[in-house]
């Protein structure tokens, strides 16, 4: 590894914040514009983190409070693996990690609506898992390597090679960016329950860290988004990138809230059809 990786992974931990919070409230003014309203300030995100950090926190178990810090802390560490260059599914198992100490964060308030909450986010990490393990072997199949610093050195062609795979990827970052259909334990939108399901009953700082952690995780689904495209150069590969990133915000206002069992059923069809195959057909796309 190199000084140039190394100066990529330090600053997604110092800028990550930042640059997730930018995604987060240019999200909030694309769906505002499609709703016909004017919308937050870009910056409303990191208002409303400021805004959480001066609240009281109701702590209903020190637990709480652990398991949070253990989300955002392995957050951390899946960022900082994947823009080190280093190993794409190791990033994985971290970002995977985390999500589980997210949800240990809501069934440690003892709240049924925090362990309905809890319990939608395992299904739905249930749904999405398989599918963000197909696209680590798909790319580990292509370029030989598990190694984001591979990859992205990799054949131009791969996203071509990759495609089926890139559509799975396209639909289960929907899911992992809680937004419709998929949101079922969390959601941006206010209209959506009387309660915020899996962050019920958090508040506070303990609020504000699941808020900077969901930021870092918008810069990490962003960054695999991009190693699709990472070999035709970072002048076609970040636009195209956004462009497909900011796309899920039109497929959040044009549908509705799906069921539990519909959306596991479909993820997984998607998985099926479109992952596997494309890895059964890769021998002979290469």
């Amino acid at each position: 590894m190199n000084v140039e990786h190394w100066g990529f992974a330090v600053a997604f931990l110092v800028l990550g914040p930042l640059l997730g919070a930018l995604l987060a409230g240019l999200d909030r003014r694309l769906t505002a514009r499609m709703q016909s309203r004017q919308g937050p300030p870009l910056l409303q995100p990191i208002y409303d983190v400021l805004k959480l950090l001066e609240k009281d926190t109701v702590v209903v178990t020190e637990l709480q409070t652990l398991y949070l810090w253990g989300f955002l802390f392995f957050m951390a560490i899946s960022g900082f693996i994947l823009f080190l260059g280093s190993d794409l599914l190791l990033s994985l198992f971290a970002l995977t990690v985390s999500g589980i100490f997210l949800c240990l964060a809501a069934y440690s308030t003892n709240s049924p609506y925090s362990n309905i909450g809890s319990s939608r986010e395992l299904m739905l990490m249930m749904a999405y898992e398989p599918m963000l393990i197909l696209v680590a072997l798909g790319f580990f199949l292509v370029a030989d390597s598990f190694r984001v610093s591979d990859i992205v050195a990799g054949s131009p062609w791969q996203v071509v090679q990759l495609f089926g795979i890139l559509l799975g990827f396209l639909f289960i970052l929907t899911i992992k960016l809680r937004k419709s259909p998929f949101d079922l334990s969390s959601s941006h939108h206010g209209h959506q329950e009387l309660v915020k399901g899996i962050t019920t009953d958090l508040s506070g700082s303990d609020l504000a860290l699941v808020e900077i952690g969901h930021w870092y995780e918008n810069v990490i689904l962003l960054g695999w988004l991009y190693l699709f495209f990472a070999p035709w150069g970072l002048a076609w590969a970040l636009p195209i990138s956004l462009v497909l990133f900011f796309a899920e915000v039109l497929v959040d206002n044009t549908h509705a809230r799906l069921k539990w069992a519909t959306t596991l059923k479909m993820t997984w069809a998607v998985t099926g059809v479109l992952g596997v195959t494309n890895l059964l057909l890769l021998p002979l796309i290469a």
